[in-house]
């Protein structure tokens, strides 16, 4: 029998999953959830081999995708938000080779059909009309093997995620050595007087704590708790002649976070001011494509936490924490309780320096270490106030600010040559599957 163009629906039985995941009871059978690890249930709802199907999108508001199918054998339980596509008879097609199918050909065969201007979701009832090509059971085994013993595939993907994960590392490498002052030891060299006298590091502190002490006795800010002094024992790394220790809270005006509007008695509305969670806040980006917007009372009830152009955003609760960016946006925004906004005047700190200190490995380090809930993930104003940072001179700052731009923008050019490599290694996957499945 040559090649044949079938109906899912004909051939699987396709049964969404039962298990609310937050409801999951931990147990001895597999949960099979959208990512890639499975949690466990103390029960099972299948005892089959199965081609798991998300059944929502995998990146969420406006947006369809999906970023793995699962291959599930024996009993399993299954999240409420994927089914389960069970071959009525292995005899005619057999479940790795459709599992391999619709693994590669996803985008073409699965995505399209997700539909949802803000939930995107994939119907049974569609998958059930998706049609493949099925080639004879002896050549879905040869296929099987194929895709098994496609040594230089393998051989491709182990090399481009040991890239991906050298270029984390390099990136991290420059920050740790930007926020130590190595990058910047020639320019101090051949500028001493930027970093001493007057345009000292301390002399400079000293003007902020002056400053801001005067702002407080006019009432144009508000008064915080004092902050204990940095002792020797708490200073994780050496820092360059010239340079001090500080707090965060010492060079800030603001450091506050909004609220929920459930709290407040705000509905979320189509338009009105843009509302900005920690989705939105990236790594020194500013994440847009799903856009919330609430009442325009919210700025009423909250003022403290409107945005200006130049504040610096940092994640606080859960999974995200440490995530932080400049916000140079002009729209009008405020933000939710995940999400914590630091302010103080551009001639303090260079704001772009403050977030490679906070996005480095020594600032996620210190978020980790200070959050109060490590269950879920949170962590307090105070804590985010008493952070110790390194303080160069301004102008030495704008130097190191410079040549981690510099290093950056090399470490993006080797990013878009490992997502290219990616690509032709998925390109040349999907090529030898579609000649074996059409040959």
């Amino acid at each position: 029998m040559s090649n044949q163009k079938v109906r899912l629906g004909d051939y699987c039985d396709i049964i969404k999953g039962a298990i609310g995941i937050q409801k999951a009871t931990p147990g001895e059978f597999p949960l099979v959830v959208t990512a890639e690890e499975r949690l466990s249930h103390n029960e099972f709802q299948f005892d089959n081999t199965a081609v798991i199907i998300p059944l929502v999108s995998s990146t969420g508001h406006g947006h369809a995708s999906i970023k793995r199918l699962h291959y599930q054998e024996g009993k399993f339980a299954l999240g409420t938000i994927l089914c389960a596509v069970i071959i009525k008879d292995t005899t005619i097609i057999n479940p790795r080779f459709l599992y391999i199918y619709l693994s590669y050909f996803k985008d073409h065969l699965l995505v399209p059909l997700m539909k949802g201007a803000a939930n995107v979701t994939l119907s049974i009832k569609k998958i059930k009309e998706v049609e493949i090509i099925l080639p004879t059971i002896e050549r879905q085994l040869e296929i099987i093997e194929l895709e098994k013993n496609n040594d230089l595939v393998e051989e491709l993907n182990t090399e481009i995620q040991t890239q991906k994960q050298l270029l984390t590392n390099l990136k991290q490498a420059i920050l740790q050595e930007a926020i130590q002052g190595k990058l910047t030891q020639d320019w101090r060299t051949r500028h001493p007087e930027l970093v001493e006298g007057q345009h000292s590091a301390e002399h400079l502190l000293q003007r902020i704590k002056t400053e801001k002490a005067q702002l407080i006795k006019e009432g144009k800010i508000k008064k915080e708790k004092p902050l204990p002094k940095i002792t020797k024992e708490e200073i994780p790394f050496e820092i360059p002649k010239g340079w001090v220790w500080c707090r965060l809270g010492d060079i800030s005006h603001t450091i506050t976070k909004g609220s929920s509007p459930k709290w407040q008695g705000v509905q979320y509305v189509d338009e009105g001011v843009l509302f900005i969670t920690s989705e939105n806040v990236g790594t020194n980006e500013i994440l847009l494509k799903r856009k919330k917007y609430v009442q325009e009372k919210f700025n009423e009830i909250e003022p403290r936490s409107i945005l200006e152009k130049g504040d610096i955003l940092t994640n606080i609760v859960g999974a995200s924490i440490g995530r932080t960016t400049l916000w140079n946006l002009d729209f009008v925004a405020n933000i939710n309780q995940a999400v914590c906004l630091i302010r103080f005047p551009d001639n303090y700190f260079n704001k772009q320096f403050l977030i490679n200190i906070l996005n480095s490995d020594f600032g996620l380090k210190l978020m980790m270490d200070n959050q109060f809930d490590t269950g879920r993930g949170n962590l307090s104003l105070g804590a985010v106030s008493n952070f110790k940072i390194p303080f160069p001179s301004l102008e030495e700052q704008k130097a190191i600010v410079k040549k981690v731009e510099t290093l950056m923008q090399k470490c993006t050019a080797l990013e878009e040559e490992i997502k290219q490599s990616e690509t032709n290694a998925q390109m040349l996957m999907q090529a030898v599957l579609k000649e074996a499945f059409e040959g």
